[in-house]
């Protein structure tokens, strides 16, 4: 069994390795790297803990080494870390296998979804508006974020992450204003006894 499949990957695991990969760092640092980036949109690093449970891990598979430990006036002891060569391979690995293959990550909004029928269609109306408006406040800032990126010259290839998230969020408000839409003229509607039919038990299948 190879170093990379000792351990599950994540996106945090692959942006550790991805931020070892360029210089060695103790984990503060690696913290404010990622957030000084702006990849904290796409790796959530807000719990510290989390941030030392997944060093740890990738320590125990090989696939990063303590370089040195040391103290300054700033901070308390400090553990520097650096990629070893699995690791270094562990990423390569887990960059292709997630930039190359889709995988179902079940985020909340599916899966409420998949329940909406729970709701009246008024209460539905009115909790997929907020979220209309929420995108609709979320791409402004989006917009505001990309002209401030354009100004500084920055290369397309370090935002190509908030030009997808940019144009995921673009699609999936035009997909909620057609459901609203539908909604409002009562095209989409249901009830409890027009649902009733489909909440029986799967009937099994005929014996052979």
């Amino acid at each position: 069994m190879t170093a990379s499949a000792q351990i599950k990957r994540s996106p945090l695991a692959m942006a550790l390795l991805g931020i070892l990969h360029l210089e060695p760092m103790h984990p503060y640092a690696i913290q404010r790297r990622i957030k000084e980036w702006g990849k904290d949109k796409v790796v959530n690093v807000t719990q510290r803990a989390a941030l030392y449970k997944t060093i740890a891990r990738l320590q125990d598979a090989g696939l990063v080494t303590v370089r040195e430990t040391g103290r300054d006036q700033l901070y308390p002891e400090r553990t520097v870390y650096e990629i070893t060569d699995a690791g270094r391979a562990a990423f390569g690995t887990w960059l292709a296998e997630m930039l190359g293959e889709p995988r179902n990550e079940y985020p909340e909004f599916p899966a409420a979804l998949s329940f909406l029928m729970l709701l009246g269609t008024d209460a539905a109306h009115t909790e997929l508006e907020r979220r209309a408006k929420a995108l609709r406040d979320q791409l402004a800032e989006m917009a505001t974020e990309a002209d401030q990126a354009a100004n500084m010259g920055l290369p397309r290839v370090v935002m190509l992450e908030d030009e997808y998230l940019r144009a995921v969020t673009e699609a999936e408000l035009r997909w909620l204003e057609g459901v609203l839409a539908d909604l409002a003229a009562g095209t989409l509607t249901w009830s409890f006894e027009s649902l009733a039919p489909f909440q029986s038990d799967t009937p099994e299948p005929p014996q052979a």
